[in-house]
């Protein structure tokens, strides 16, 4: 069998330091902004509406996680002067422009999810346990459900 022989990949492919250390704007392959953002997608949401679909996320999690995504221009926090106090996240049109892609992840997930779960079963130490195979992370596809093409 013969070997092919690869360049190897230049020291200098990512030259910005900032590429790989600074800020990334794909927070949305964390793991659970993209169910925020499905959450947001009807319109604005108090942090209490936000935990009922959410609720295997803790709230300081759930707080990071919209901090993190308001910081990133995704989304706006509005607190009103209001007793008691009334706060309500709402996807900015930066948030909004993200819809259409994770629908498309969505779909794509959905077209090769049989591959993805043979996969995850073959290379999965509990293999022979067919109630594993592909169980995967919480939270994994959840963000494809009900509101998602």
């Amino acid at each position: 069998m013969t070997q092919k022989t690869r360049e190897p990949l230049p020291a200098d492919l990512f030259p910005d330091p900032r590429c790989s250390h600074g800020p990334r704007p794909f927070r949305v392959g964390d793991k659970w902004s993209a169910l925020v953002l499905r959450c947001l997608e009807g319109g604005p949401r108090r942090f209490t509406e936000l935990r009922v679909p959410l609720h295997h996320i803790s709230a300081k999690v759930l707080t990071q996680t919209l901090r993190a995504m308001e910081r990133d221009g995704f989304l706006t926090r509005t607190a009103y002067d209001e007793n008691p106090p009334r706060v309500e996240y709402e996807l900015t049109a930066l948030g909004r422009a993200l819809i259409v892609p994770l629908d498309t992840l969505c779909a794509w997930t959905r077209d090769h999810l049989p591959q993805l779960t043979e996969a995850r079963a073959a290379s999965s130490p509990f293999s022979s346990e067919a109630g594993n195979a592909g169980a995967g992370e919480p939270g994994e596809g959840r963000a494809c459900g009900p509101g998602s093409a």
